[in-house]
Parts: structure tokens; C-alpha cells; sequence
């Protein structure tokens, strides 16, 4: 039984699908303006775990995250550089996939972008101003969020605790400085035409669309950092509530951010990694063991000391599953496939408790504590190695972490006798000769 603490609850709550043994899941994507930070990759870790979580436990899940490619910031550097909002989205749209791939995340089903999607956006703004929920005043569009009662169901903010201009921008034509752009009038970049002319669609309403286009009116699963619970999803649920009577998903997840040696990251402050650089230099397997080893609902530091921390807890899992395929490979024997099954349904039942990673990293740990403890034997049973050993890469898959298995030659094999016998003989330059060349291979 999976359980997820819902925003919109404040709860921790048993998953409950709409269709059985299939999840809907969107996640809010990037608006491509420039390259994907390591703030960017963490909702793409933490919903790939998601989504590999729910299908070893049996659901079907269509994944489905977008691209925003339209937006004042990607307008503005196409003018600055001479070039189209088309061709800038792109670069970025390319950069942000190659990520996606670096750190070897389940690409999403379905990457819709706005501009594929404009017309059923249109539409949609058309209908929420014929049904009264918006109104439009000199060719913009704006949402009125006193047409829903339950507006402030998702983020828990009350209107009039907050003061106006606060969280949101002030603007003498909105009725209420809570009212939210659905269509912007535009008179520079790319624009299309509508029924209150020229311009563009708001941010806020082009999420809720791509989701009715490609999911349906009512999804399991809505997700995304933090920082867009208000007013970015908060105002999505509006606009749904409004139209179509629901608030658009029946679980709100979201991750928190992400910390630089303890300070926000952010461009003023001159601290922002670029995942690709991130992974680039710490590697697939260490950036997400990182990543997942702080509960998703945590702020997650990076840090000198916190990546030196997830090296060594990594090092600490993948050596005993590297010496047990070495092992079996210079005795030539199989290690099959069968596995802990208690230890991995205990593994299962901590990531199903809320993806609570720090209790599955225990249970990984454990399993490879008994995996050391089985190849010490005197005499080895490779049953018992290959069942501990095939239990934690199971365990792995889920996290994303992969496991590569060393391909052992006859010259190898040689290599490693030539080492024994060294140390046996005492001869110890020869042994730390041939130790270099099989760490160097990734042999021990």
C-alpha cells in the first residue's frame, strides 16, 4: 500500500487511483530560457523514484511533464541574440533532455509544449471568461479568484492574510490583486491571435490545459518543486474548479528545494551548479544516491561535506556487490537471479511509507552487511552471495542507481592469480603492481 503526504491535505494518505492499477502523473517542467540547474534535476529524480516505485508495485503510470516555450524571459533572449523564441527553446528543450538522460531518469510518456497546444488554450480562457470566472479588460485576460470558493485549497494561503504586491504583482486593472493573467496582451515577440487580439497565454493556465489535452479533466498525481505550490498550482486547481467543477488532481506532491553549502541557491547570490556540470563531475549513480538520500519533503544540501558523505555510503554498497560478481566471475560461478524477497518487500515498504529514502537506505545497508558477511566465508555459498547481491541492485533500480557488471577475461583472471600469488610469496611490489591495474579496471 503506497502512501504520499498530500499538500492539499497536510496529510500523509493512502494512494487511491482513479483507474485501478494505473497512475496519471504530471509534473510541472521547465520554461526553456536556459540550461536545467541542479534545483531543476532534483523533481526529476525524485518522480522518476516515483514512478519506478509504483511500477514494482504493479501500476501501469503515463508520465507526462511539459515544456514551457513561451514566456517574457525566452522573448527577450531571442531579441538579444538576434534569433527566434522557436530556436531558444529548443537549445534549451535539447539541454534539458540530455539531463533527463544523464542522470538516467524514465523519460515522461508525453513532452507537450504551449505553443503545440494553443488552441485548446485559447479555448480554454474563452470558456472561463463566458462562464463569468474571468474577465477581460483591453485585450488581457484575468482570472477572478473570488468566482471559486476554494481557492487557497492547495497552497493553505488566506487572501487577506497576505498583503497585496507581497507574492504577487499589483496591477491597477485586476479587480482583486489575487486575479491572475490567463492572456496577455503583447506587443513585441511572438504572439498569436485571439478574441481579445494579439498576445500570449499566462503561465498559470497553460499547465491545467496540457493536462486536459493529454490526461483528462481529473488526474492521480500533480507535481513539482515547492516553490510552485503558490501561486503557480494553486492558481491551475482555480481555473479547474472553475471550468470543469474538480481540482484537478487528487494528489498535490511537491519536493523541496535544493541548498548550497547551507544558502538558497540563486543567481544574486552567484551559487548556482548546472546539473549537467554537477553530473559531469560527481557521476550518475553519486548524484542521484545524493539526491535520494534526504526525504523529498527536506531541503537538500549540496556541499563538500554531504557529497563526501553520499561517496562513501555508495562506495559502502556498490564494493561488496562489485567483489560478489568478481568472485563468482574467477570461480566461475552463476549467480542467478533469485533474490531476498523479505529484504526487498521491506525495502518496497519503507519507499512505500511516503518514499521515506533514509529508512530504504537502512534496508540497503543491511542487505549488503549480510552480502560482506557471505562472501568472508570460508567457504562461499554463491546461493546465498547471489541472493543478497540481486536484492540490492533490485533495491538500486528503484533509486536509478545502476549496477554494472564487471565483464572478467582470461587475462584478468591471470592478473588476480598473479596477485595472489604475490601476497602469498610476500612480495609485495609485484602484489601492489597488479592491485593497481585491477582497481584501475574497476576490479576491486
Amino acid at each position: 500500500m503506497i502512501r504520499l503526504y498530500n499538500t492539499k491535505s497536510l496529510t500523509v494518505e493512502e494512494f487511491k487511483p482513479i483507474h485501478e492499477g494505473h497512475v496519471d502523473m504530471y509534473v510541472c517542467g521547465p520554461t526553456v530560457y536556459n540550461y536545467a540547474h541542479i534545483g531543476n534535476a532534483r523533481p526529476m529524480i525524485v518522480f522518476d523514484v516515483l514512478k519506478r516505485l509504483f511500477e514494482a508495485e504493479g501500476y501501469t503510470v503515463k508520465y507526462v511533464s511539459n515544456f514551457t516555450d513561451v514566456d517574457d524571459k525566452i522573448i527577450n533572449k531571442a531579441i538579444e541574440e538576434g534569433t527566434s523564441e522557436a530556436e531558444v527553446a529548443e537549445r534549451y528543450i535539447e539541454a534539458y533532455q540530455a539531463v533527463r538522460t544523464q542522470l538516467n531518469t524514465e523519460l515522461p510518456d508525453i513532452t507537450p509544449r504551449v505553443t503545440e497546444t494553443m488552441d485548446e488554450i485559447i479555448e480554454f480562457v474563452d470558456a472561463l471568461v463566458k462562464k463569468g470566472n474571468a474577465y477581460v479588460v483591453d485585450g488581457d485576460v484575468y482570472f477572478s479568484v473570488d468566482s471559486v470558493p476554494t481557492y487557497g485549497e492547495i497552497s493553505h494561503q488566506r487572501m487577506d492574510m497576505l498583503e497585496a504586491g507581497f507574492r504577487v504583482e499589483e496591477n491597477d486593472q485586476k479587480r482583486n490583486p489575487y486575479d491572475f493573467a490567463l492572456w496577455k496582451k503583447t506587443e513585441k515577440g511572438i504572439k498569436w491571435n485571439s478574441p481579445w487580439g494579439e498576445g500570449r497565454p499566462g503561465w498559470h493556465t497553460e499547465c491545467v490545459v496540457m493536462i486536459n489535452d493529454n490526461m483528462g479533466e481529473m488526474i492521480d498525481i500533480h507535481g513539482g518543486g515547492m516553490d510552485l505550490r503558490f501561486p503557480h498550482h494553486e492558481n491551475e486547481a482555480a481555473q479547474q474548479e472553475a471550468l470543469h467543477g474538480n481540482s484537478l488532481a487528487n494528489y498535490w506532491i511537491h519536493n523541496a528545494m535544493v541548498n548550497i553549502n547551507g544558502d538558497k541557491m540563486s543567481k544574486s547570490l552567484g551559487n548556482v551548479l548546472w546539473a549537467k556540470d554537477v553530473v559531469d563531475k560527481l557521476g550518475t549513480n553519486l548524484t542521484r544516491w545524493l539526491v535520494s538520500s534526504v526525504h523529498y519533503r527536506k531541503e537538500l544540501n549540496f556541499s563538500d561535506e554531504t557529497i563526501e558523505t553520499a561517496r562513501k555510503e555508495l562506495e559502502r554498497v556498490m564494493t561488496p556487490i562489485r567483489q560478489a560478481d568478481v568472485k563468482a566471475a574467477l570461480n566461475d560461478k552463476d549467480l542467478g537471479t533469485a533474490y531476498d524477497q523479505e529484504a526487498y518487500r521491506e525495502f518496497l515498504n519503507q519507499m512505500d511509507d511516503d518514499m521515506n529514502t533514509p529508512n530504504a537506505y537502512a534496508v540497503i545497508f543491511e542487505t549488503v552487511k549480510k552480502l560482506n558477511g557471505a562472501l568472508r566465508q570460508r567457504e562461499i555459498d554463491y546461493a546465498a552471495v547471489g541472493k543478497y547481491r540481486n536484492a540490492a541492485e533490485k533495491m538500486l533500480n528503484i533509486l536509478g542507481i545502476v549496477v554494472e557488471k564487471p565483464v572478467i577475461g582470461e587475462e584478468d583472471k591471470a592478473l588476480f592469480a598473479k596477485w595472489n600469488e604475490a601476497k602469498a610469496a610476500k612480495d609485495f611490489d609485484t602484489a601492489d603492481a597488479c592491485r593497481k591495474v585491477l582497481t584501475e579496471k574497476g576490479l576491486l
